[in-house]
């Protein structure tokens, strides 16, 4: 389970969710307030299906609350000061950074804050051209479409690597001038690994004080992982025996210590499932058994820590 701690910085909060083992119990809202509080309601209960992110339920809890109030204190005419949303997320793949990005982008349009709501995902390719010009079209084509809702961008390190004919520093200034020109009509989310993106902050001096809102997610603990692999296969109708889950367990520790810099956290873990559900299917062949309980049980035997000895036909044996 995650801990969340926030700490400003030049302006900026940055809100960074580590793997202490600390409860945060759930805190609901008085069932008479229900009703005006639906907003959050409807994404507590998709943050739910979340694994590991009760910290993240925390922080959405409190950005809901201020834009809730942020409302009251207009109501009665009382000074507000606008609030930029622009993010930046920082972690390796597969920690659920785009599911938060499409979360909040719902969250903003509930809330009035974007008309539309749509997330819009991009990455180098869709910002950068080819020949002069095309770049600064492309990338204001692409923030245009994005009007009234979220523009997720990943691995937007990527757009200041390159020498000095790349068009990526074009891409860039390209968007903080759209960030100018359409103020308060979109929200840019940009993500990619921590120390790329510092490296990037640090290429455009202008960059920084546009992020309000930093996020850092680390990677999954072993037990998140096969959390999320179980809910994965439940989504599916299959289910892990006892054995099976108790050997993937041990698979996704030694992925978790080995501490590999870019660990794909749930990437890995959804290429593992759909590789156990192939490997179960050669196996359901090879022993002519099909009934309810084995078309849905994943064993032990079906995690193959090698590629090279699944292919259904030599399984099967040659002239069958």
């Amino acid at each position: 389970m995650r801990e969340a701690y926030t700490f400003t910085k030049k302006s900026q909060i940055n809100v960074v969710f580590n793997q202490k083992p600390q409860k945060t119990p759930p805190v609901h809202f008085p069932i008479e307030e229900r009703v005006a509080h639906e907003p959050l309601e409807k994404l507590e209960h998709q943050l739910d299906r979340l694994v590991g992110m009760d910290q993240v339920k925390l922080m959405v809890r409190e950005l809901y609350a201020w834009l809730y109030v942020y409302r009251k204190r207009q109501e009665v005419q009382l000074k507000v000061k606008k609030q930029s949303f622009h993010m930046l997320f920082k972690g390796n793949p597969g920690t659920g950074k785009t599911t938060v990005a499409r979360l909040l982008s719902h969250l903003f349009h509930e809330m009035e804050i974007l008309p539309k709501g749509q997330l819009i995902e991009a990455e180098r390719a869709d910002l950068v051209g080819e020949y002069i010009g095309q770049t600064a079209q492309k990338t204001r084509e692409l923030v245009k479409r994005a009007l009234g809702g979220v523009l997720f961008i990943d691995e937007a390190y990527s757009l200041s690597r390159g020498g000095e004919k790349d068009f990526g520093k074009e891409a860039i200034d390209t968007l903080v001038k759209q960030m100018e020109d359409h103020k308060d009509e979109f929200v840019l989310i940009l993500a990619g690994y921590s120390d790329e993106m510092d490296e990037f902050l640090r290429m455009n001096p202008g960059l920084p004080s546009r992020f309000p809102i930093i996020m850092s997610f680390p990677d999954y603990s072993g037990v998140e992982l096969l959390d999320i692999a179980k809910q994965m296969l439940d989504d599916r109708e299959y289910t892990m025996t006892v054995e099976a889950q108790k050997k993937f367990l041990r698979l996704l520790q030694r992925k978790v210590q080995a501490q590999e810099p870019h660990f794909s956290n749930g990437r890995f873990v959804r290429n593992a499932v759909e590789k156990m559900i192939r490997q179960q299917a050669v196996r359901l062949v090879k022993e002519n058994s099909f009934d309810r309980d084995a078309l849905m049980t994943i064993r032990a035997c079906d995690l193959m820590a090698d590629d090279s000895d699944h292919p259904i036909i030599s399984q099967m044996g040659e002239g069958e």
